[in-house]
């Protein structure tokens, strides 16, 4: 009976398993979890509730979340697929090298964008895919494979770097009390101040380093050109 309790969990290794819908699996989960651990419907919703009190910012996170899959399901990815097939020269890795300037600027004021489930999967994903499409080739699988790590990638250092650059944000307090707790007295605009050029420099080589890689991605999938036809335009 215990180990019925975690039905929740196959339920989410199963369904990612199979490339299902990730929020439809998610909310099976959670559904199936409570009712065999004896919460009941009730249970649920009051301790959504609860937690909506208690994490304000989760809460947040949650109604990204359900409004992305809204987008998702009226066509949110086919429109970012189909905008970047009118910009001509756009690539996967300057796709991952502009979002990185984008998420750097807005996390430095502390503004997310709803990170890899909220953003990367549904939005930039189908523009890296209209791009490649763009230059006249099928996306390859394995390829995207990449392209999702770069962008989970990017989004980890955007944030990890940009973030305390936002005077009274959680990291900075962080990095201000660990500082003191080893005998250094810092202020806030100190610490932001400190941070700029690394987190610049931390942005400038990692788009660096995504845009070649990118491109030894393309000369291998795609042929030294990179030019290959799409399959629908094969003879």
């Amino acid at each position: 009976m215990e180990l019925l309790k975690l039905i929740g969990v196959l339920i989410v290794i199963v369904g990612f398993a199979l490339k299902l819908d990730s929020i439809l699996i998610i909310f099976l989960a959670i559904i199936s979890t409570a009712l065999v651990g004896g919460l009941g419907i009730d249970g649920l919703l009051e301790t959504l509730g609860t937690t909506f009190v208690a994490n304000r910012s989760m809460a947040i996170f949650i109604m990204i979340l359900l409004v992305t899959g809204v987008l998702e399901r009226n066509g949110l990815r086919e429109a970012a697929a189909a905008l970047m097939r009118k910009v001509k020269g756009a690539t996967a890795g300057k796709l991952v090298c502009a979002y990185g300037i984008l998420r750097g600027f807005f996390g430095a004021f502390n503004v997310g964008f709803g990170g890899v489930a909220g953003f990367v999967r549904p939005v930039l994903l189908p523009m890296a895919e209209g791009a490649i499409k763009n230059s006249g080739n099928e996306p390859d699988e394995q390829h995207m494979e990449d392209v999702k790590g770069m962008s989970s990638a990017m989004e980890n250092i955007t944030w990890f770097f940009f973030q305390v650059l936002f005077v009274g944000g959680s990291g900075g307090i962080l990095v201000q009390t660990t500082l003191a707790s080893l005998g250094y007295e810092v202020e806030l605009v100190e610490l932001a101040a400190a941070e700029i050029p690394i987190a610049l420099i931390a942005l400038v080589v990692a788009s660096v380093y995504f845009i070649l890689r990118d491109r030894k991605l393309v000369k291998k999938y795609y042929g030294s050109a990179g030019s290959k036809p799409a399959k629908g335009n094969k003879k």
